[in-house]
């Protein structure tokens, strides 16, 4: 448990540089819906909404490369980078249409992953910020 929890941020480098990866929604809407739903939209405002989705999942995978090297924010950056993982997630799995054969599908399982070493780090080092 403790090579898991001093190693960590390499955890969380990786996920982080993954979840960067949505800022291809910011910079082609378009392409990034076909490759993770297998669907585009139209529409100036479907765009900007896109855009800024795309934009603010990017900075949550900021947010988990700056937690990697500071400690003090680390616990904050995972309940909130969890959090919005499992908000996907769920609405993912609760969807009337299936978009797992896409990208979303590959989304889902990392994040699964993610979430849940997420969820272990937070336990393990529960006491150690009490």
């Amino acid at each position: 448990m403790r090579f898991f929890v001093s190693n960590f941020k390499w955890i969380m480098l990786v996920s982080g540089l993954l979840t960067c990866t949505m800022f291809l929604a910011f910079i082609s809407p378009q392409t990034s819906l076909q490759s993770n739903f297998g669907q585009t939209i139209d529409g100036n405002l479907a765009e900007i909404i896109v855009r800024n989705w795309g934009a603010l999942i990017g900075l949550v995978g900021i947010m988990l490369i700056y937690g990697a090297f500071t400690e003090p924010v680390r616990r904050f950056v995972l309940v909130i980078a969890g959090s919005s993982k499992v908000i996907f997630i769920f609405l993912l799995l609760t969807s009337k249409e299936s978009y797992m054969g896409f990208g979303a599908g590959t989304a889902v399982i990392a994040d699964s992953i993610m979430v849940a070493l997420y969820i272990a780090y937070l336990l393990l080092t529960v006491q150690r910020s009490a």
